[in-house]
């Protein structure tokens, strides 16, 4: 065997080394973050997504883009996960984050062109990403939580270049009262929210002027038989993930009748089985049943004929938030079931909407759901996704205190700082940190571009108004002017520039620090490996770890 290779991989097996697997792995990331970098900010543009399905969703929300787009790149499915990070932790901020990430990823490619080796890179961009976010802690201002009027400024600031922006100061104080209304304050004077006890429902066919926050849980159901009662004022509730009807065997059965009484016998059986289900259900004293499952036809007629209002195949998420509106349990088994286990409130319904109103009563009875209206699927759904973002950056800005201002100014600020640490470091961990610096300042370039400014003279504006001290000095994108964004109301929670250099830091260091890919399958590059080819991974790839993201780009 000697002089002859030795063959470890299978027939099918490619492998990509060095510089070559750097390449490729920081063209797939860019090629990410380039997708929804035009979507950030007020001016952002909108996407619209096709699934394979012929769904269509229309959006500008980063995390949405890139959960909805057909991405098999594994390491572009890399950047995706800093998207849903920053979704999970800050509710907002997820083009930034991305962006950052991608221009993380291209100033470091031109280091690895200098022969700078990647874990000094990575080294550097960490000694960045820590000082950058004490950085942000010491520009970040701190917030009272009953401060309404700067909580209103950040649901805005979060709402503005989205589906909910036309009406978004009316949205807004709902959004700071939906917030207000499941936020405790604990024994050592710190604010927390449950969101948990906040539910949102959408209706389409009005205005999304026509919004509004609602004591208690609204149900889109309909009454199951149209002889029962509408509205019940005192209402005894019982909450059920189980159908009323009679059980199937479990194998096929077949049944042999000599005359007709038999068969009459058989129907009269399964009649007064339905029947004992319903006085089950009167016995524990319910006058209203919503149920997660089925209720047979017969089962209905019974409850109608008792005078117990009943709503079938209720969702299950509406099951859950009714138990902590009601502060009842949920019934599995009817034969256990008692008074213990119903909820209290009252129950009425607007015919012209479509809708129940459920409001609890007692202490254990708490939580609010905000009713989203817009003319159309689509409006409602992006509405939906805008409010939930302004929802949880309410949230976050109450829960830790800090907010900052927009427009970029973090950004700026924060590189200016960098630069200067830059200065302090040792080494070629000196270049990263300088790269770390400029990555940054992807975020006001990109602003101006998306509101049709010029990016290089916005920037020039920008750090001259921070070297005269102006920490706030943000992009008004609408007049192109530098002003001060704390002020002017563009504010924004600390915590979620915070979470966007970490994610978007980590993503960068985890992509740099791969030099070797072995596919199991195809990972042709076909093309000159510039990125940004047709299919919008590297190269144009057609297809195995290079290709998954046609057509978005």
């Amino acid at each position: 065997m000697q002089g002859q290779p030795m063959i470890i991989l299978g027939e099918d097996s490619q492998r990509m080394k060095d510089k070559s697997a750097q390449e490729h792995n920081i063209s797939a990331a860019r090629a990410v973050a380039e997708s929804v970098r035009s979507t950030l900010g007020p001016k952002g543009m909108d996407k619209m997504l096709v699934s394979s399905m012929g769904d269509v969703t229309v959006t500008n929300d980063g995390v949405t883009i890139l959960q909805e787009m057909d991405i098999d790149n594994p390491t572009a499915s890399m950047i995706v996960e800093v998207a849903e990070t920053q979704e999970d932790e800050a509710g907002d901020g997820t083009t930034s984050a991305v962006a950052i990430a991608g221009e993380l990823l291209k100033n470091a490619e031109d280091l690895l062109d200098q022969d700078i080796h990647p874990t000094a890179i990575i080294k550097g961009f960490n000694l960045a990403a820590t000082e950058a976010k004490a950085a942000i802690e010491d520009i970040s201002t701190e917030v009272d939580p009953d401060d309404e009027e700067l909580l209103q400024k950040v649901a805005e600031t979060s709402m503005t270049g989205k589906g909910a922006e036309l009406n978004k100061e009316l949205l807004a104080q709902i959004i700071v009262d939906a917030v207000n209304a499941v936020t405790v304050e604990t024994e050592d004077g710190e604010h927390v929210v449950d969101l948990e006890y906040l539910n949102i429902e959408t209706q389409t066919g009005s205005a999304a002027g026509e919004s509004e926050l609602l004591e208690g849980a609204v149900i889109d159901k309909d009454p199951v038989h149209e002889e029962m009662p509408t509205a019940v004022d005192d209402a005894d509730v019982m909450l059920m993930d189980t159908a009323i009807e009679l059980e199937e065997t479990e194998v096929d059965a077949q049944l042999s009748v000599d005359d007709p009484s038999q068969l009459q016998n058989f129907l009269d059986k399964e009649e007064q089985q339905l029947k004992d289900l319903v006085e089950k259900v009167e016995a524990t004293g319910a006058d209203v049943l919503f149920c997660q499952k089925n209720i047979d036809d017969m089962a209905q007629h019974y409850l109608a004929q008792k005078g117990i209002l009943a709503v079938k195949r209720a969702k299950k998420s509406d099951i859950e938030f009714l138990k902590e509106v009601l502060g009842a349990n949920v019934v599995s088994d009817l034969d256990s079931a008692s008074e213990d286990d119903l909820g209290h409130g009252s129950v009425s319904r607007d015919e012209a909407e479509g809708l129940f109103y459920v409001e609890g009563s007692g202490d254990e009875a708490h939580g609010v759901t905000l009713l989203l209206r817009g003319s159309t699927d689509h409006v409602v759904d992006e509405l939906e996704r805008g409010v939930q973002d302004a929802l949880d950056v309410v949230a976050a800005t109450v829960t830790q205190g800090q907010v900052l201002g927009g427009g970029g100014a973090p950004e700026v600020e924060v590189a200016a700082r960098l630069r200067d640490y830059a200065d302090g470091v040792e080494g070629r961990e000196q270049l990263a940190v300088e790269a770390f610096a400029d990555a940054l300042e992807i975020i006001p370039r990109t602003l101006a571009n998306n509101a049709g400014l010029d990016s290089i003279d916005t920037l020039v504006d920008l750090r001259a108004a921070h070297e005269d001290g102006e920490v706030s000095a943000g992009l008004n994108v609408f007049t192109g002017d530098v002003e001060d964004t704390l002020e002017t109301g563009v504010v924004e929670p600390s915590h979620a520039k915070r979470q966007a250099i970490s994610s978007a830091a980590e993503a960068a260091n985890l992509v740099l620090k791969i030099d070797d890919i072995i596919a199991a399958g195809d990972l042709s590059t076909s093309g000159d490996g510039e990125e940004g080819g047709p299919g919008g991974a590297p190269g144009g790839a057609p297809g195995g770890m290079g290709g998954g993201m046609g057509g978005m780009m």
